[in-house]
């Protein structure tokens, strides 16, 4: 745990907010799990509940594997903190999350990633392509975003969500993934099918480009309507990854 430890907050928040910060938490839990934190670097953020326009974001400095639900720093639509806390935040991690939830109201929770397969695939020119099964439901869900350097410029918010549109996941060209959801489930969910769907197509295109197979236009056709099931199938998949934490990451609801 980090020095500094916060004590726990479940009995000065209202109830909505605490479900928002142990789903959130949890969130943060399952990268370190899987591997795809960045040490102290991207960001999970999720909206309070109510009508304060209120996130919650991690602690500067924490590992996320540190991250409990009380350590989550809250603040308002441009990053000024609005808990009493001694943690601070990253301004440049806030400067995507905030154009998003500011944007899209269906964006409750917003992940977004710095993974080797990720940025890997965020780097080739033709982006996420038809070659895997994960690829071919996802690929329509996918926005793509050019890159402008270190998130500092609040100019690029604009630019950020115009890009985004209506759809759930992004490639940040040069620089990572993202999804969003209504649902810490459905921001999960989304996340890993499109880490499995970067891992995969880095692993198929190490033989070369011209080795790997392109899914067939009927199969790529019906793969993108059976693609938008993902919401249901993260209904099923949450109270699953809860119990994984509670057997090896336990504490991030406290």
């Amino acid at each position: 745990m980090a020095d500094g430890a916060a004590s726990s907050l479940q009995s000065r928040v209202s109830e909505a907010e605490w479900q928002a910060r142990v789903d959130l938490a949890a969130l943060y839990r399952l990268v370190a799990l899987h591997g795809w934190d960045d040490m102290i670097f991207t960001h999970i953020s999720a909206r309070v509940p109510g009508p304060e326009h209120h996130f919650l974001i991690n602690p500067y400095g924490w590992y996320f594997d540190e991250i409990t639900a009380s350590s989550l720093v809250k603040v308002d639509l441009d990053g000024n903190i609005v808990q009493e806390t001694t943690s601070f935040i990253n301004p440049a991690g806030f400067t995507i999350h905030s154009a998003v939830h500011a944007a899209r109201e269906d964006a409750k929770f917003v992940v977004h990633l710095h993974t080797v397969n990720g940025v890997g695939v965020a780097a080739q020119q033709h982006g996420l392509l038809p070659i895997s099964q994960n690829a071919c439901l996802l690929q329509h869900q996918v926005a793509y975003h050019g890159y402008e350097g270190l998130a500092l410029n609040h100019d690029e918010r604009e630019r950020l969500v115009a890009d985004l549109g209506d759809k759930p996941l992004m490639l940040l060209r040069n620089h990572g993934t993202m999804a969003v959801g209504e649902t810490a489930a459905q921001a999960w969910v989304g996340i890993f099918f499109l880490e499995r769907a970067c891992a995969q197509q880095v692993a198929a295109l190490s033989g070369g480009r011209e080795h790997v197979l392109i899914a067939p236009d009927a199969a790529q056709a019906e793969t993108k309507d059976q693609g938008r099931g993902i919401g249901f199938i993260s209904s099923l998949a949450w109270p699953g990854a809860l119990r994984q934490l509670e057997r090896k990451s336990p504490g991030y609801d406290v």
